[in-house]
């Protein structure tokens, strides 16, 4: 027997349901349906925020107490309804329903209603079927109780296959040349300040707080001092391809993974500039770079762990990487430290062992505490595949991304400022990728004023981008991809 789809009688009963309304709500109208007398009892509700991208849509409901949730799905048409125990209606969930954009690739609408006294049921309606995930992270940083909706597409497309897709469609690019710009005289700082303040937490026995340089808002600023957003031009639709004949050729992969995303800003500036802003614009701006580029007469196409501004844990970037079969890794991010003089960019690379210096086994651990602040379903992983995965690395995959690191660091040293003169090691999460080169480029420090005031500029990002392509160029010109039958 058939199971009845669940009713929904918030929005069934009401009296102010009108005929009019329904059809509105029926046609996926974002409706808020809100009693007269109804005042906010129970959790007060902290912030709203709702993060779409291709491969999922997040809704998130942070709050000042922990939330209980019951949710199902129905699939016909398709949609999560949830009921949230201990909480009444406000005025901020009309903000959740606002957030809802019209482009978003997954969700259609939210409605919301008292479902019972001190239960809310929240509705979301989906544009395509869809795996559902609901579960709840304790606070962290400056995050309190957060109740998450992770809303994956039930047909994920192929990373691999959209990149042989798109190397048929348009097999080369032209490439814009940048103005060229004066050098940053090159130079190394006589002291690391971080060093200088692990040293001195060793002395006293103290650990070194890994929270400083992660000023994580629960809310952003006001608009009236906030800095201008680093703009984020959108990837412009491409027309459909004339039937040609297909050309064969090996595709040349470069992973390009910007930090952070979503609930995670990453580090923030003092002029309010966040991590994830900035290095999302440079793999962009690279990104261009890449699939311009030929490699022995073979294409190059750059592969992005996350185009847009929404959140990737560190174990699924690494397997992002290894599905499309990448033969570099390059993860950017922009360093912060307590200490305003810090500046500088730093190459880092895994290590088999210990770190190569109490600054990089320091900066290892606060890069690995992103999937805390981003937030995790850790029921709905496989921590054994993922652990597994994460301790595959080889020697071999060491050695060569050393090799990268080096040819990177020798190109960015003729635009900016080092910190170190050496590539680093340590055990980042985000490098563990066992067959594949991966190095994670730290740009500048987004803690020291004029290193943010340049990573907020157009013209660095670009010379960022030249440099890093410089060096991927030179890596390949000397460590020639291996054979793979990846064809198109």
């Amino acid at each position: 027997m058939k199971e009845a789809a669940p009713s929904f009688p918030p929005f069934a009963s009401r009296p102010e349901a009108d005929p009019a309304r329904r059809m509105l709500l029926r046609a996926g109208t974002l409706v808020l349906l809100l009693g007269a007398q109804q005042i906010a009892r129970g959790a007060g509700i902290v912030a709203v925020r709702v993060w779409p991208a291709q491969e999922y849509s997040r809704v998130t409901i942070e709050s000042d107490r922990k939330l209980v949730a019951k949710q199902f799905f129905v699939a016909t048409p398709p949609r999560l309804a949830v009921d949230i125990e201990g909480l009444d209606l406000d005025s901020s969930l009309r903000e959740l329903v606002a957030k809802v954009k019209p482009d978003d690739p997954n969700i259609a609408g939210i409605r919301v209603g008292q479902y019972a006294p001190g239960v809310v049921r929240l509705v979301v309606d989906l544009k395509q079927a869809a795996l559902p995930q609901v579960f709840s992270l304790e606070p962290v940083a400056a995050y309190r109780h957060r109740l998450v909706f992770d809303l994956y597409p039930e047909r994920a497309l192929d990373p691999l296959e959209a990149l042989i897709a798109e190397r048929l469609r348009d097999p080369m690019a032209p490439l814009a040349s940048a103005p060229a710009l004066p050098a940053v005289a090159a130079a190394t700082p006589s002291a690391d300040p971080l060093e200088e303040l692990i040293a001195r937490h060793s002395a006293r026995g103290e650990p070194v707080p890994l929270g400083l340089p992660l000023p994580v808002p629960a809310r952003p600023p006001a608009a009236a001092s906030a800095p201008a957003p680093v703009p984020v031009p959108p990837t412009p639709p491409r027309p459909p391809a004339p039937a040609v004949a297909r050309v064969t050729d090996r595709l040349i992969i470069v992973a390009l993974d910007p930090g952070h995303g979503g609930e995670d800003p990453g580090a923030i500036g003092p002029a309010g500039t966040r991590e994830k802003d900035v290095v999302l614009q440079v793999a962009l701006l690279l990104r261009d770079r890449i699939n311009a580029t030929t490699v022995g007469g073979n294409p190059m196409r750059a592969f992005l762990t996350r185009d847009r501004d929404f959140f990737v844990p560190l174990a699924t970037r690494v397997d992002k990487a290894r599905r499309v079969q990448a033969d570099l890794f390059v993860s950017i991010h922009a360093d912060a430290f307590t200490n305003p003089a810090a500046r500088g960019a730093s190459v880092f690379a895994l290590s088999e062992g210990g770190a190569s210096s109490s600054a990089a086994r320091w900066l290892a651990n606060k890069e690995n505490q992103a999937d805390l602040i981003g937030g995790v379903n850790v029921g709905g992983q496989d921590r054994h595949i993922q652990r597994v995965l994460l301790d595959m690395s080889t020697t071999a995959q060491i050695n060569d991304s050393l090799k990268l690191g080096s040819v990177l660091l020798g190109e960015i040293k003729g635009m900016a400022r080092l910190h170190k003169p050496r590539v680093e090691q340590a055990g980042f999460a985000v490098l563990k990728a066992p067959d594949i080169p991966s190095v994670l480029v730290e740009t500048a420090f987004i803690s020291n004023p004029e290193e943010e005031a340049r990573l907020r500029s157009a013209a660095y990002q670009e010379q960022l981008a030249d440099a890093l392509m410089r060096g991927i160029s030179r890596y390949f010109a000397k460590n020639p991809p291996l054979a793979r039958s990846r064809t198109v």
